[in-house]
């Protein structure tokens, strides 16, 4: 048995997700949880297989999820299934060591097989988007991603920085930056722009 680990925010796309996996008869369910946080905590109480997660959720990302199951070495393997068709997530989610990457509009099928796929150390990224992902690099270093991100939710940069533990002078540079390297007019519209490639 594949035994697997969902995570999604959404109840009724959790529900989908667990009920047609429980279809198949070489893959268990064993968790859906809700947030980042408890699908951190389930993974290393289950220790499964493989983890099916959302992008974006209440507490640590599917990415940043990933990126703890690769750097604490476990041996589960990441799909994300995600709404966010953008190169620059998809990037970034191979960066952090993800084995799969479908969009929530696939067919019901392509899930189950993804699994399978990962599971037996292959990997799984839609086509489109992996040449899309290529041919757009991502301008931004982890520092100026940060600082964006939080610039744009509306912190101010004494706000940032005290977060960050930076002086006022660095975040400024590193919003000077992304702005420069995004060739924007100011700190929304970088976020914006950094927003709709998927780079943020």
């Amino acid at each position: 048995m594949i035994r697997v680990l969902l995570a999604e925010d959404q109840a009724m796309v959790r529900g989908a997700l667990a009920a047609l996996l429980r279809l198949e008869q070489d893959i268990e369910v064993l968790a859906s949880c809700a947030d980042g946080d408890s699908a951190w905590s389930e993974t290393q109480r289950l220790r499964p297989d493989v983890i099916v997660s959302d992008i974006e959720m209440p507490g640590l990302t599917g990415l940043e999820l990933a990126q703890r199951v690769r750097e604490r070495g476990l041996p589960c393997r990441v799909v994300i299934v995600t709404t966010f068709a953008r190169a620059g997530y998809l990037r970034r989610a191979l960066d952090a060591g993800v084995a799969g990457y479908l969009l929530k509009d696939a067919p019901a099928q392509q899930l189950a097989d993804a699994v399978r796929k990962v599971h037996a150390g292959g990997r799984v990224v839609d086509p489109q988007l992996a040449v899309e992902a290529w041919s757009d690099a991502d301008p931004l270093n982890e520092r100026e991603r940060q600082v964006l991100r939080l610039a744009g939710e509306g912190m101010s940069s004494a706000d940032i920085a005290s977060q960050l533990s930076l002086s006022h002078g660095t975040v400024r540079n590193y919003l000077s930056e992304a702005i420069g390297k995004l060739n924007a007019g100011n700190r929304i519209e970088a976020y914006r722009l950094a927003r709709q490639k998927g780079w943020l």
